[in-house]
């Protein structure tokens, strides 16, 4: 195998030369023509070189106009072995707009994959092996060529110029931006200007009041079944139990469609059932902009989760639990919003960085608060499941 291809979702390909300089600084030597690199090891006995290409939709649009389709084509005629891992691929698929092709001039070692997959990390996206292997951005195989789901829990990364186009602006947003970088300025937690706006109130697609408490129900009692299913406790006694909750509630109807798969699996993967258990931290953010929390606390802790239940299971009817909600402004949600969009930008940036989360954030804790929150702005009507992790 001489080539490995990583291909990605970027605003701009201005900081790839960078990356390329980070992972080749020791040992070799970089000569670079326009977007093409020639990387030449310096050792004594192991002297080989490498090229690395780097294209873009905005530089070479004819190679994205000839080979995404074909990339599509390709992993569409694949037979999946997880029909929702092939969604999530085809979904990745449609958002790249960044190659960086490159091209060894002998058969390819650990010791140079290691180097690769340091760069797929430190610019994301997905590596392509010849054979049709996709790598996730930590290097573990997400998709084999016959199918076979690889170890990676994948989850499908847009830049936000490919999925919003160029950015809209508002005088709010811009406001409400300025607003939170000053609130993380004066907590020393690292920000980037670049990060668009959200858009303003007017702009989102907010869920009701209703939506939002039937959701929330929904999702505890999926989270409890969850919980049984990581203790290895009885399924059926447990799923029964639920099921006839979810019926009690009447929010059987606000299930995801993932939910109500697993819910219904003969044997619940373990590693989906914690998944699923770390969305107390969605159901929490549902909760606060129901009133039933005062406020969200800095996510460096995990929520309350005896609360969390016990704000349900003290009613006997979905009508009871919902006479005690009191739904918070718009505008408090969207500033939350707001907040736990930069928030994940620092900690994906650390991440990449191989840096502790600033101000010791818990990321998984960031990434399903922004889950409920940016589901309750309506952000680009995405899905529950679905909810993109774009910074």
């Amino acid at each position: 195998m001489n080539y490995f291809t990583i291909f990605a979702s970027k605003n701009d390909i201005d900081d790839i030369e960078v990356k390329i300089s980070d992972v080749f600084a020791k040992g070799f030597a970089i000569d670079k023509d326009d977007n093409e690199y020639l990387i030449k090891s310096k050792a004594l006995f192991k002297k080989y070189k490498l090229i690395i290409r780097v294209m873009s939709e905005d530089t070479n649009p004819d190679y994205f106009a000839n080979n995404i389709p074909g990339m599509m084509g390709y992993y569409d005629n694949i037979p999946f072995e997880d029909d929702h891992l092939k969604e999530l691929v085809l979904t990745q698929i449609t958002v790249l707009n960044t190659v960086i092709a490159i091209e060894s001039e002998k058969e390819i070692n650990e010791e140079q994959m290691q180097l690769f997959t340091n760069l797929l990390s430190n610019i994301g996206g997905i590596g392509f092996l010849p054979d049709g292997t996709l790598l996730d951005d930590e290097g573990a195989v997400i998709v084999y060529p016959e199918g076979q789901s690889g170890p990676s829990k994948f989850r499908p990364h847009a830049c936000t110029r490919k999925i919003m186009g160029e950015e809209v602006t508002s005088e709010e947003g811009e406001q409400r931006k300025n607003n939170t970088i000053a609130y993380l300025k004066e907590r020393a937690i690292p920000f980037t200007t670049s990060l668009p706006q959200l858009p303003p109130i007017e702009d989102c697609q907010f869920k009701t009041q209703e939506d939002i408490a039937r959701r929330a129900v929904a999702l505890l009692i999926v989270i409890q079944f969850a919980c049984d299913v990581a203790q290895g406790g009885n399924i059926e006694e447990s799923r029964d139990f639920f099921i006839n909750m979810l019926r009690t509630y009447k929010v059987e109807d606000f299930l995801t469609s993932n939910e109500r798969d697993f819910l219904q699996a003969s044997e619940p993967a373990v590693q989906e059932a914690i998944n699923i258990s770390w969305q107390y931290e969605a159901y929490w953010t549902l909760i606060w902009a129901l009133g039933l929390v005062e406020k969200l606390d800095f996510p460096d802790e995990v929520c309350d989760c005896e609360y969390a239940i016990q704000v349900v299971s003290n009613c006997e009817t979905f009508e009871q639990f919902y006479l005690q909600t009191v739904m918070r402004s718009q505008k408090e949600i969207l500033d939350e919003a707001d907040k736990i969009y930069r928030y994940q930008w620092a900690c994906v940036d650390s991440r990449i960085k191989d840096q502790a989360a600033p101000a010791g954030m818990n990321e998984s804790i960031v990434m399903e608060r922004r889950r409920g929150l940016f589901w309750m702005i309506g952000h680009r009507s995405e899905e529950w499941d679905n909810i993109s992790m774009d910074t």
